[in-house]
C-alpha cells in the first residue's frame, strides 16, 4: 500500500528514467503482494488485519495503475471508465465487509480472480507502452504505433465490461444476503 503513491509519483514524471523506476516499483509491489499471499496460504497463517489489508493493498495498487493510464492517452483511457472500475471494487469491498459484519460469507467465483488477472495484465501492457512512448528512436515509435492502433482502448472497454459483469455476478450469487430480514442493516 505504501508503494502505490511512490509508483504514481515516479511514473508521472516526464523523465523516462523516473517513469521506468516507477514501473519497477509497481512490479515490485505486485510481486511482494503475491508472495505475501502465497506464504500466508502455504503456511496457513492469517489474521483479521491481514485478511482485511491484503485485498485492500491489491485494490490500492490496481487503482494506482488505473489512475496513471489517462496520462498516457486520455482519449483511449477516459476517467469515466476508471470511475466505473473503482466504484465496482469499492462497492464489492463494502459488500464483503457488510456481509462479514453480519456473520455471512460473500460467495465468489473464479471470474473475480480472472478479472483481477486481466486487470493486472492490462495495466502492465499499458504502463509498459507508456514507458515505450517516452523512449526515443524505434522503441518510441513502436510505443506510439501500439497506442495509435486503438487496440488498448478496446481492451480497456473489455476490462471494464468484465469488471462490471463480475459485480453483477457477485450480487446475483449472493442475493440470499439481500433477501433475509436482517439485511436491512445495510
Amino acid at each position: 500500500m505504501l508503494l502505490a503513491p511512490l509508483f504514481i509519483f515516479l511514473y508521472l514524471q516526464d523523465a523516462l528514467l523516473w517513469a521506468a523506476l516507477g514501473m519497477v516499483v509497481f512490479i515490485f509491489a505486485a510481486i511482494t503482494d503475491y508472495l505475501d499471499g502465497y506464504y500466508a496460504r502455504r503456511y496457513d497463517v492469517s489474521s483479521g488485519l491481514g485478511t482485511f489489508l491484503d485485498p485492500l493493498a491489491d485494490k490500492i495498487l490496481t487503482f494506482a495503475g488505473f489512475i496513471c493510464i489517462p496520462f498516457i492517452d486520455p482519449n483511449q483511457f477516459p476517467w469515466w471508465i476508471i470511475g466505473v472500475i473503482i466504484f465496482r471494487d469499492v462497492f464489492i469491498t463494502l459488500l464483503r465487509v457488510w456481509s462479514e459484519q453480519n456473520g455471512k460469507m460473500l460467495q465468489t467465483r473464479c471470474t473475480a480472480k480472472a478479472k483481477t488477472l486481466l486487470q493486472m495484465v492490462f495495466l502492465y501492457v499499458v504502463l509498459f507502452t507508456g514507458i515505450l512512448t517516452r523512449s526515443g528512436g524505434m522503441t518510441g515509435r513502436i510505443g506510439h504505433m501500439i497506442l495509435e492502433s486503438g487496440v488498448l482502448g478496446w481492451m480497456f472497454l473489455l476490462v471494464m465490461m468484465i469488471t462490471v459483469y463480475t459485480a453483477l455476478e457477485y450480487i446475483y450469487i449472493n442475493k440470499r444476503l439481500f433477501l433475509t430480514r436482517d439485511s436491512t442493516n445495510f
